[in-house]
């Protein structure tokens, strides 16, 4: 067994909640939230007094200890304190996609077995259709709502003032939804064990600076956008500003304003970065690192947006079944093309995925990670789990990479399914199951083609007799699934190459593609 090991010492592993890690080193008396658009702000001391408040109203209602709160909200302030006032009353929060369906939500509600929705009031009808068939007793709104809504005025309770017991290494605060390395999407366990030992690896060795500012468009509902700016940045006595959506221009002009020194992005804003018109319009010359995650970056393109920024241009990887990071270019200094060296705690090994032996350093093979950062596992799924997490707590990360002589991790290709579309994940699965519901399909297979914008998007190979268009296709999606996983290209194959065994063979689809240019 070849193991990689991190090139800096273990931290200590800490007993608290993650939000008392967080509450630890808060600004208290100094704006830690502002809202983009409206310029709205939250003091510290204001943050803690509304966690405890709504955790007393949960417990007082019943949703705490033990329940699962849904929160679909784009990024706002009370996102933040809704998200620790459900961990201070010792529930667990199942974070939702806004831009999700009634029926993906439907899903998502039923498996994580929620019995509060809160939403904000222009998602308030896909909430109420979303609901039926579940087990949420109540839709709380954030803000002004339409009437007959109950507004989060009504949760507010008696001050909850200390930690609801939790054993940090079993309770599962956080359950975001991901496909894993292949299937449908599953609710992710993370424990507070494993937030707070992946706050403390992450700050030992690229530590933000105390009263940091950043710009917080990565959404909260993904685990980049949760843990690292929203627990990161509040634990650092830092300061987030939120925006509800990405827009280039609103973002370049509160970095403009703010001077925010870092900017954590996905590639496609990399790429605008890198070549939009628009950039030259502004002042970042205050900006000392861009950081990209959630997909892979070229180092071209890396190289582009730091020489244009003037700025110091890293990566770092991680999973949402990581908490989510692994790896991070340490205080800022990255390397063309690599994701970082592994973090306190960590260790990796680079295995062959037909043979499952150890490969030679410095050749390509699968990344597995062991640490205290890796998820209790798949909720309501023991073998997916088994599948992911092997003998020794080894996390398969589905990912092909290689790690060179000074331990900078390169990843270089996937073995999972999953497509890439700005970061969030499409599970080729899903739509395929609902791609053979149209009366005209009879087979259908999902592939990730490139995108100079997206990264990714999704292509459908179809057996049909009389095969539909690419648009009575989409139209066909269109309330099922989010704007994101949409089909964007089509083709009409007289079969769908599969194995024996009925598996199909996505790389003898994505080897046509290629072909054809």
């Amino acid at each position: 067994m070849i193991i990689i090991h991190s090139p800096h010492p273990d931290v200590p592993l800490r007993d608290l909640s993650v939000t008392e890690c967080v509450f630890e080193g808060i600004a208290r008396d100094h704006t830690v939230l502002i809202d983009g658009p409206s310029g709205r702000q939250m003091s510290g001391r204001e943050v803690m007094d509304a966690v405890k408040r709504l955790a007393g109203g949960l417990i007082a209602k019943g949703y705490a200890p033990g329940g699962c709160v849904a929160i679909m909200a784009p990024n706002m302030p009370e996102f933040c304190t809704l998200f620790h006032a459900v961990a201070w009353a010792g529930g667990t929060v199942t974070p939702v996609n806004p831009t999700y369906t009634a029926h993906e939500l439907n899903h998502q509600l039923v498996d994580a077995g929620a019995t509060l929705l809160i939403t904000a009031a222009p998602f308030l009808a896909t909430a109420r259709d979303g609901i039926k068939g579940t087990g949420v007793r109540e839709i709380i709104v954030i803000g002004p709502g339409p009437d007959g809504a109950n507004g989060l005025d009504t949760l507010m309770g008696e001050p909850l003032g200390a930690q609801s017991p939790v054993d940090p290494d079993t309770h599962v605060v956080a359950l975001p939804y991901s496909s894993g390395t292949t299937g449908l999407p599953k609710g992710v366990m993370l424990t507070h064990r494993n937030l707070v030992a992946n706050f403390d690896q992450t700050m030992a060795i690229a530590p933000l600076d105390a009263g940091e500012t950043t710009i917080a468009f990565l959404p909260f509902f993904h685990i980049y956008g949760l843990q690292v700016l929203m627990n990161f940045y509040l634990g650092r006595g830092g300061t987030l500003i939120t925006m509800p959506r990405f827009d280039l221009e609103q973002f370049l002009t509160l970095a403009q304003k703010h001077r925010t020194p870092r900017m954590w992005i996905v590639p496609p804003v990399a790429l605008a970065l890198a070549k939009h018109p628009m950039v030259d319009n502004f002042d970042l010359s205050h900006v000392v690192q861009i950081n990209s995650a959630a997909a892979p970056l070229g180092a071209d393109i890396a190289e582009a947006m730091g020489a244009r920024i003037g700025t110091m241009a890293t990566q770092g990887y991680g999973m949402t079944e990581l908490s989510p990071v692994s790896h991070v270019s340490p205080k800022g200094k990255g390397r063309a093309g690599a994701s970082g060296v592994t973090i306190p705690n960590t260790q990796c090994r680079i295995v062959d995925p037909e043979t499952l032996q150890d490969c030679p350093k410095g050749t390509d093979g699968e990344l597995w990670v062991k640490g205290p950062q890796v998820m209790k596992g798949y909720l309501n799924r023991p073998e997916a789990t088994a599948e992911t997490i092997v003998e020794g707590g080894w996390l398969r990360t589905g990912d092909i990479a290689h790690v060179d002589a000074d331990g900078y991790l390169y990843i270089t290709d996937r073995l999972k399914e999953l497509i890439k579309v700005k970061g969030f994940q499409v599970a080729p699965a899903e739509l395929e199951a609902l791609l053979v519901t149209h009366p005209a399909i009879t087979d259908a297979a999902v592939i990730g083609v490139p995108d100079a914008e997206a990264g990714e998007v999704p292509m459908a190979f179809i057996t049909a007799q009389t095969p539909p268009t690419l648009a009575e296709i989409q139209a066909h999606l269109d309330g099922e699934i989010a704007h994101y996983k949409q089909i964007r290209h089509l083709a009409v194959i007289e079969a769908i190459p599969k194995s024996a065994s009925g598996k199909i063979l996505r790389r003898v689809l994505r080897d046509r593609v290629a072909q054809k240019g």
